[in-house]
């Protein structure tokens, strides 16, 4: 039976063909590392890895270049802003659909001296800006938000938040682990200090690769959390002061580099424009065809406004999770059931501890596995 794969926002499948052209070509041709040899095949992947920051910049609208910093994910990009930024007595902004990458850390901070406030959204996941403008203190050094949920794929009014913080000269931290790659992001617009975001979701890239975007006054106040060697100043042990080596210590991940470079010349040859389009096509579809199915409950926004293609249905009466691997079994449909690594999304949405059926598809998706899902989740 042949699968259909709706488990993108877990991580992107399939890869563009280039994406594994390239990393198999590091693999077997290069084979060198970056930014600590002379000779060619180093030089040869050092000029990779400049041109992967090159087209970061010019997807996320970022400059400069040099706090385009490579990560090996999301989670620890959004722990280098958290652990790396926040101090005891410090008082952080969140809101209540963050993702654990961001609600761990900060339980972690928290028994630490680091205090925060969890800012409650709306039945559908909704955040009203001028809530987080209320839960500003005097201590208050970050706002973290998640742009869009993992769970109902609500997208949050960055824009309006980012210009609270610049109001209140409070740092804006952005997880765009599911709008990267989506939907258009971008970082001067938004008004953020800082953007983390996952190379193997939107962005199409391989798993063990992500970026974290510093303004220049952001990164000057931030300490670094691991500290190695960089192939720089080696003359020193202490950590470079420059960027973007300063947070870059170890062997990077080569191969995740030419993989995730090649994903982003895919991206800039399709657009971003025309994914977001593809992907409201298909959200619609599916949101239209649900609508009519007995006995499911959709959790989220149930119109197109301030979405992504992430969907979570409920199966009342039944064991979600024995229902999602009926999906797989009997009709070939992948999905992610549970709470999603966001117990505090879930409790926003009405949905813990039972959790969801999560839903979610991407640029290689099409109409006709819509249907079929749509079917399956009939016959179920």
């Amino acid at each position: 039976m042949e699968t259909v794969y709706l488990d993108n926002a877990a991580t992107s499948f399939p890869k563009p063909p280039q994406v594994l052209r390239q990393m198999a070509r590091y693999l077997e041709e290069v084979g060198a590392t970056v930014n600590r040899s002379v000779y060619g095949p180093a030089q040869a992947a050092g000029m990779v890895e400049l041109r992967l920051r090159q087209r970061l910049c010019q997807l996320f609208h970022f400059t400069p270049m040099t706090h385009a910093v490579l990560t090996p994910g999301n989670t620890w990009g959004l722990n280098l802003v958290l652990s790396g930024f926040l101090r005891p007595g410090d008082h952080c902004v969140v809101s209540s659909m963050e993702h654990n990458a961001v609600m761990r850390p900060l339980q972690a901070l928290a028994k630490q001296g680091v205090t925060f406030t969890r800012v409650p959204c709306d039945a559908v996941g909704r955040l009203e800006p001028k809530d987080v403008e209320n839960a500003l203190q005097p201590d208050t050094r970050l706002v973290v938000l998640s742009h869009g949920s993992n769970v109902s794929g609500t997208v949050q009014d960055a824009a309006a938040v980012g210009e609270i913080c610049y109001r209140h000269r409070i740092p804006f931290c952005l997880d765009g682990a599911q709008t990267a790659g989506h939907i258009p992001v971008d970082f001067s617009a938004l008004g953020l200090s800082a953007l983390s975001v996952p190379g193997h979701k939107g962005l199409l890239g391989p798993s063990g690769m992500g970026a974290l975007l510093l303004d220049p006054s952001f990164a000057a106040r931030l300490t670094p959390t691991i500290s190695g060697g960089t192939g720089s100043a080696s003359d020193s042990e202490e950590i470079p002061s420059y960027m973007p080596d300063r947070f870059e210590p170890g062997t990077p991940n080569v191969p995740g580099i030419y993989g995730l470079e090649a994903a982003l010349m895919y991206l800039e040859w399709t657009g971003v424009e025309t994914i977001a389009a593809h992907d409201r096509v298909l959200t619609a579809r599916f949101l239209d065809g649900v609508r009519s199915i007995p006995n499911v409950t959709l959790i989220g926004p149930d119109t197109l406004e301030g979405r992504v293609g992430v969907v979570s249905l409920d199966f009342p009466g039944r064991d979600n999770a024995e229902v999602a691997e009926a999906l797989e079994r009997e009709f070939g449909i992948l999905t992610r059931c549970g709470l999603h690594c966001a117990p505090s999304a879930h409790k926003t949405l009405g949905t813990f501890p039972r959790g969801t059926i999560r839903f979610s598809w991407g640029w290689f998706s099409t109409e006709s596995d819509i249907d079929r899902a749509l079917e399956a989740i009939r016959s179920v």
